[in-house]
């Protein structure tokens, strides 16, 4: 059989060593979800620090790194202010103050439950599988195969338009346009609806 690789699965019985393939294809899907959940963490951060930079804005504060009592926040040192230390600043409206500690909270949560999904997906991943009786190791290879098209094959656009083709012709035999360019493809009117 010829054709592309797409993926290789390698399921072991529990109990017995895995081999070198299987350890690599382990820790390549292990490093796929870790670099996905940290991609959602990071988007999930930086939309909440974009919200609390654009509400503490131009308000003052109490105290906080290099800040006196009375300062007005701005763009400009929250740019410069380490992520971190945003959780430090103590605002003159109690209100603020709560809002902060909320998003503090929040991300802790969010970062839990990203390091307890990952652990999830670490155990399914490392766990033996569950194989038939005198089975060892079970290698499956999935591949994309080229055909050619034939009558009686489907297709599908990315509208929602789809169909069976009839018939293939020879492009002399295609209809053209008043410029004389031949169509690729003819499609049956009688299966689009009505409006």
């Amino acid at each position: 059989m010829k054709g592309t690789v797409i993926d290789v699965q390698v399921f072991t019985r529990d109990g017995v060593d895995k081999d070198s393939r299987a350890l690599s294809i382990e820790r390549t899907q292990l490093d796929e979800v870790r670099k996905d959940l940290q991609e959602t963490y990071r988007i999930a951060e930086d939309a909440t620090f974009e919200r609390l930079k654009r509400t503490l804005d131009g308000q003052a504060v109490n105290g906080g790194p290099n800040l006196k009592k009375g300062d007005v926040l701005d763009e400009a040192y929250l740019d410069e202010l380490p992520r971190q230390q945003w959780f430090k600043l103590r605002m003159q409206d109690e209100s603020y103050n709560e809002l902060l500690a909320q998003a503090d909270e929040q991300l802790e949560n969010r970062r839990k439950e990203m390091d307890e999904r990952f652990e999830d997906k670490k155990r399914k991943l490392t766990q033996g599988d569950d194989l038939a009786p005198g089975v060892l190791k079970i290698v499956k290879v999935y591949m994309a195969v080229k055909r050619r098209i034939q009558p009686g094959d489907k297709m599908a656009g990315r509208h929602g338009n789809k169909g069976v083709i009839s018939a293939i012709m020879p492009i002399e035999d295609m209809p053209f346009d008043e410029k004389g360019e031949p169509v690729d493809v003819v499609l049956n009117p009688l299966v689009f609806r009505r409006a």
